[in-house]
């Protein structure tokens, strides 16, 4: 479970800005809402610790939500790949803020709270394109926190009592890997639980289908999910009756004719490549609504973008509601009708259908989510842009709003900040007709 995501340093964030799913003591208009968005957390260290189940990111185009998500999905792939995908003289693939003159060289900073096994964690890293500034990873076990090991000035000391994992690992460590990941190459319980737990965090971007139709595809054919998927597509009024995956490979007859000579022999050469075509099936009815028949259709050439994109997220959602995993998601709302995103976030919010505290967070524009129905205060979070070009985040727990009071309207004029402020477009035109 995640509780709070750092970031500073990096890309359009310039000082450390902190996300966090720890619910405050704001209380919604209905007790049903409170009752479902938020749970306490199971550890040994805070018997007080209520989180959230979900987040909504705002904020105008350019103003960071993006960069938020990259900066998740950076953390993620350090932490599982640093330690093998990186050889000695490699870079580190992170982006600095740029506007000001006063943090250049500076190195960019991460941190991630989060629970496992009824354990609170607290670890990070300071990083710049050639190596590992420093890094750290502490634990509260019962009431007071402690350190596990700390890495300051090329120097790695871990706890001989509580990371003996650790031990004589640190001079294994490349300056350009962690040493978290180094310690999970060789076997550490600790740290590849942690690990573990960076891989069940699934970063993914509402504007592209890449990776998540694939993985939608894996869960229909080994039935994962299977049953959770097709109900999840049946009952969003898409006409879809039946979903199926033809699985053929890819012949020369198949490739396009004209791509590179070279690229398609390599391409045939390699055996293990299949092609998936997913067929959506629907009912065919006669002159008198009578259903006579069906018809399968191809879902790239026959189906609506809204469609290919609700398969393409239904098996994320469906894994990371039944196995209580995180998701977040960029551009949410790209692309679906907002009835449809309302009522996937009510998946989340409700102890019904999550009962295993699964969590999502995602970036949207979609005022229509902004309700006291659906979210509390402390759920609505915003992006905003300062003078300098910076990113700051705050949550609409920070405002003094009534509890029936309306998120959306309030929203749309300004009263919390992080909306466009656009110019008059019509000067764009004075004087073309003259």
């Amino acid at each position: 479970m995640l509780i709070e995501f750092s970031v500073g340093n990096y890309k359009s964030f310039r000082d450390v800005e902190t996300f966090s799913l720890v619910a405050t003591k704001t209380k919604s208009k209905d007790i049903e809402i409170d009752n479902n968005n938020s749970f306490s957390a199971d550890n040994n260290a805070d018997k007080e610790l209520n989180l959230l189940k979900s987040a909504a990111i705002y904020g105008a185009n350019a103003s960071g939500k993006s960069n938020f998500a990259s900066a998740l999905r950076f953390v993620k792939s350090f932490v599982i790949g640093s330690s093998r995908e990186t050889q000695f003289a490699d870079s580190i693939p992170v982006e600095e803020f740029r506007l000001s003159t006063s943090d250049d060289g500076e190195s960019s900073f991460f941190q991630v709270v989060f629970l496992m096994d009824k354990k609170q964690y607290r670890y990070g890293f300071e990083v710049n394109s050639q190596e590992v500034v420093s890094e750290w990873l502490f634990n509260i076990p019962t009431n007071k926190e402690v350190k596990l090991f700390e890495r300051r000035n090329g120097k790695i000391t871990p706890s001989s009592t509580q990371f003996k994992e650790g031990k004589g690992i640190d001079d294994k460590t490349r300056n350009n890997a962690l040493f978290l990941s180094v310690v999970a190459q060789f076997n550490g319980a600790v740290s590849q639980k942690i690990l573990q737990w960076f891989r069940s965090l699934s970063v993914i971007s509402g504007l592209s289908d890449l990776g998540t139709r694939e993985y939608t595809i894996r869960c229909l054919q080994s039935d994962k999910h299977k049953d959770e998927i097709l109900k999840f597509v049946k009952r969003l009024d898409l006409g879809i009756d039946d979903i199926q995956i033809e699985e053929f490979k890819l012949t020369d007859e198949s490739l396009p004719k004209n791509m590179p000579e070279d690229l398609r022999v390599a391409i045939l050469k390699n055996t293990k490549i299949d092609k998936f075509a997913v067929k959506t099936v629907h009912k065919k009815f006669d002159k008198n609504g009578k259903q006579t028949a069906l018809e399968v259709f191809d879902i790239d050439s026959h189906e609506s973008e809204g469609t290919k994109k609700l398969f393409s997220l239904a098996g994320p959602i469906m894994d990371t509601l039944k196995n209580g995993k995180i998701l977040f998601i960029d551009e949410f709302d790209a692309r679906l009708h907002p009835l449809i995103t309302y009522e996937i976030i009510k998946l989340f919010n409700s102890n019904k259908t999550n009962p295993n505290n699964a969590q999502i967070i995602f970036a949207t524009h979609d005022t229509n989510l902004l309700s006291n129905k659906l979210f509390r205060r402390d759920q609505i979070w915003f992006a905003e842009k300062d003078k300098n070009g910076a990113t700051h985040l705050y949550s609409l727990a920070e405002y003094k709003v009534r509890n029936d009071a309306s998120f959306e309207s309030d929203y749309i004029h300004g009263k919390y900040g992080a909306i466009p402020f656009i110019g008059d477009l019509k000067q764009l035109f004075e004087g073309a007709n003259a």
